[in-house]
């Protein structure tokens, strides 16, 4: 008897390379992090989560694509990585698993006044190649229309060798570049108050010059003005001839020598224009940036319009548009324009540039046009315009890394955000959010909760897994995710109306509103529909009003929450004042600096191509200051002690006994009110994520005398429990007297305002128009907007 047998059908071996679908990371320390151990899948969308401070940007930013970066940079030549910036490796036990990582984060883009959103796309590249192609009358190549390279004509003999024959040969050469000669390709030029640059009444011995900066020794400002023979120091300015005057003024570069040391004289505008003037306003030091406002007026160029472009490149045309005019169209206007345009020979390019401009508008930037300058997009709108080059890129299996890609979106705009997120995912790649909305935490694959609380209370894994699970592991997220803020029962009344009349700045159209005073007033509407153009452009910071926008906190390492705040003053006072000495003492920057380390603290060790070592400074053991200065004391701790303290500790010890300070009481009770209470005083500000700087500088404006403030998105940053904290401080704010306006994307923000005005209905040319104003319930009720309909969904009305 036979037996029919089916044959097993064979389970394909599992591959050595298949075991590699994890990205493992084991006792990473980094900052906060406490030796803390996670497996992220990859090709999936992982997001983390918890409170602003717990640890999430050490974990994904400075840990995982730090050390990706870092093992890139060590496949190149050791010639190579000597240019390149050196990174040390974080400190975990285990990384494994990972791949090559872009980093998408919220840095302002370079802020340089020649960089537009078409330069840094590659748009503008493109458009400059379609009308060398296309454009009417042809005027060359695409440098030609480039508002980046200048005309160039020269003419000379060049010696030509044929054989043992030379011959000298007259040759000119030409290029024509697309930059306008007049502002030199930026669009405005600068008109200077003299009066604020010196006093003429005072000779450049007596110290005439009024510039930041320009002390008497100095060998590269006054002393080679006062010897460089040019000019009788002496003489009062007032006083000098028309050549003198000339020579100080506006004399071309030439080579002086002083007390025999060679150094290059030139005349003072032009000095000034290349060491103060060519630099983005936005990027300068505040001294700076007040000296240039007093001294300077920009107006838009006379002879380009503004355009930065020369009048050839302007005269070209294609379908009657110059590249100027293509460049200052909105970008789905532009879309339009270049879909309608039908050319054979250049097809290929057409392609490219409609996808590039079709990005824009997926991404939410559509209100944008190509010639906006960098340096003036939001961080949010900074951290898109960077997207752009990734959306249509064939590359897979790779880790893309963004910062809270939602910041500065309406509610909305989210749900677009979050198709780009899963798109990039189902290409493929592994994707890392960092993230607080819940909105983008829905739609995760994995979650890593960090916490429980900020600073050295978190640093911990409190939760890892699905969403599902988040909800219901009673971690702090898990418990918010689901939070709804309820509207107000009753609003407040308002003291008084500040009118606006005729706002036309940017995309608004001639708008009329009266902002009420004495309340909590939100100004919401889709990105672009044009709340920050109304408020800072209508309302300005100045007498009255107190601005905190979203320019990020610069500071280097040895900047810290009590430099930042200006709390180390009444701090050192009190130290000198109790022990007899001077208040420089108590400064790691200043005399009381270890000589060792020159108060840093460590010392570094460069050791070329390879990563830099920080040692802790032997002689101080990481205080900072020299051994004498540690034997005064303030109620029996010395100054290191002090800024080795929490807030909340400072707190309580400025508040009593001997140490009583009220100024610095004053400004700590401050930062504990905006949830920083965890704080270290001394620690350094590169250390302190986005949420917990723009709270570090909340803290401080609250001390700015004003009737009125102004707060562009407070909530930037902030877990869900820490709006919670915001809202009770814009509550206590109005509650003492203060008429706060907040420019606002936040439900619960807006849930729980006295007044809201709302822009749109669209963004760029479709907006620029209130389109509602009145108390939260009526928006509900009325769904009207937008606005209306979101918010109405959040409350549950």
């Amino acid at each position: 008897m036979s037996r029919s047998t089916t044959p097993d059908t064979p389970t394909p071996p599992v591959r050595a390379a298949d075991r590699h679908e994890l990205i493992r990371v084991q006792g990473v320390r980094e900052n906060n992090l406490k030796d803390i151990s996670v497996e992220l899948p990859k090709r999936r969308l992982t997001v983390f989560t918890g409170v602003s401070g717990s640890g999430k940007s050490s974990l994904v930013f400075d840990t995982i694509a730090a050390e990706s970066q870092r093992l890139i940079n060590e496949t190149y030549s050791a010639f190579v990585q000597g240019f390149m910036p050196t990174l040390a490796r974080p400190e975990a036990d285990v990384l494994d698993g990972l791949t090559t990582a872009i980093i998408v984060d919220q840095q302002r883009m370079g802020a340089d006044p020649r960089s537009t959103v078409g330069t840094a796309t590659d748009a503008n590249a493109m458009l400059r190649i379609l009308f060398s192609r296309l454009g009417r009358p042809h005027i060359g190549s695409p440098n030609a229309y480039s508002f980046n390279v200048p005309s160039v004509r020269a003419s000379g003999a060049v010696t030509v060798e044929r054989g043992n024959n030379a011959k000298a040969v007259k040759q000119t050469f030409s290029r024509t570049g697309g930059m306008c000669p007049h502002c030199e390709g930026r669009g405005t030029v600068t008109d200077i108050d003299l009066g604020q640059l010196y006093d003429d009444s005072k000779s450049i011995a007596e110290g005439a010059f009024t510039i930041p900066g320009w002390k008497s020794d100095s060998w590269w400002t006054v002393r080679t003005y006062a010897e460089s023979g040019f000019l009788d120091p002496d003489k009062p300015i007032r006083e000098f001839t028309e050549q003198e005057m000339r020579d100080f003024l506006h004399r071309e570069p030439t080579k002086v020598k002083v007390e025999g040391v060679n150094l290059t004289y030139e005349g003072l505008l032009p000095k000034l224009r290349k060491s103060m003037l060519s630099k983005d306003r936005e990027a300068m030091q505040p001294h700076i940036r007040a000296f240039v406002d007093r001294a300077v007026t920009f107006t838009a160029c006379p002879e380009c319009d503004g355009t930065r472009l020369s009048e050839g490149a302007r005269s070209s045309k294609i379908r009657g548009l110059s590249i100027a005019d293509a460049c200052a169209l909105q970008i789905d206007d532009l879309a339009d324009w270049v879909r309608g345009l039908d050319e054979p020979s250049v097809a290929p390019l057409l392609t490219t540039l409609r996808r590039t401009l079709d990005s824009f508008t997926e991404i939410g930037l559509g209100y944008l046009s190509l010639d906006r300058p960098s340096g003036t997009l939001s961080g949010g709108e900074a951290q898109r315009v960077k997207m752009i080059r990734h959306l249509g890129s064939s590359l897979t299996d790779v880790t893309y890394v963004f910062d809270e890609p939602t910041v500065g979106l309406h509610p909305h705009d989210i749900q677009r955000m979050n198709d780009l997120l899963l798109r990039l995912r189902d290409k493929g790649n592994t994707v890392l959010v960092v993230e607080h909305k819940p909105e983008t935490i829905a739609i995760a694959d994995h979650v890593v909760d960090l916490g429980p609380g900020a600073g050295t209370e978190g640093g911990t894994v409190c939760f890892e897994g699905t969403v599902e699970g988040l909800r219901t592991a009673g971690t702090l997220t898990g418990r918010h995710l689901d939070d709804r803020a309820a509207l107000k029962e009753t609003v407040r009344t308002p003291t008084g109306t500040l009118p606006i009349r005729g706002a036309d700045r940017h995309n608004l159209r001639d708008v009329d509103v009266d902002v009420p005073l004495g309340v909590l007033v939100v100004v919401t509407g889709v990105a672009g529909s044009g709340k920050s153009s109304l408020v800072h452009g209508s309302i300005p910071a100045g007498e009255g009003v107190v601005s905190v926008d979203q320019s990020p906190i610069r500071g280097s390492r040895r900047s810290n929450p009590a430099t930042y705040t200006g709390l180390l003053d009444p701090i050192r006072k009190a130290f000198a004042k109790a022990n007899g000495v001077k208040p420089g003492l108590f400064s790691a920057n200043s005399e009381g600096a270890c000589p060792n380390c020159n108060g840093a603290g460590v010392v570094y060790t460069d050791l070329a191509m390879m990563a830099g070592v920080a040692t802790t400074c032997e002689e101080c053991e990481g205080r900072r200051f020299d051994g004498s200065v540690l034997e005064y004391h303030l109620g029996g701790r010395d100054i290191s002690e002090v800024l080795a303290m929490s807030v909340a500790e400072a707190e309580e010890f400025f508040g009593a006994g001997e140490a009583r300070t009220p100024a610095a009481h004053k400004l700590l009770t401050r930062l504990a009110d905006v949830g920083l209470g965890y704080l270290g005083l001394g620690q350094p500000l590169t250390t302190l994520s986005g949420g917990e700087r723009q709270r570090l500088k909340l803290a401080t404006h609250m001390g700015d005398k004003g009737g009125v403030y102004v707060l562009d998105e407070p909530t930037t940053g902030l877990h869900l429990a820490d709006v919670e904290q915001l809202l009770g401080l814009l509550d206590r704010l109005v509650d003492a007297g203060k008429s706060v306006i907040v420019i606002e994307h936040h439900q619960a923000v807006m849930a729980h305002a006295d007044w809201i005005i709302d822009l749109g209905p669209g963004a760029g040319h479709d907006g620029g128009k209130v389109v509602f104003e009145g108390t939260p319930a009526d928006l509900v009720a009325a769904r009207s907007t937008l606005t209306g309909e979101h918010l109405a969904a959040y409350v549950g009305g």
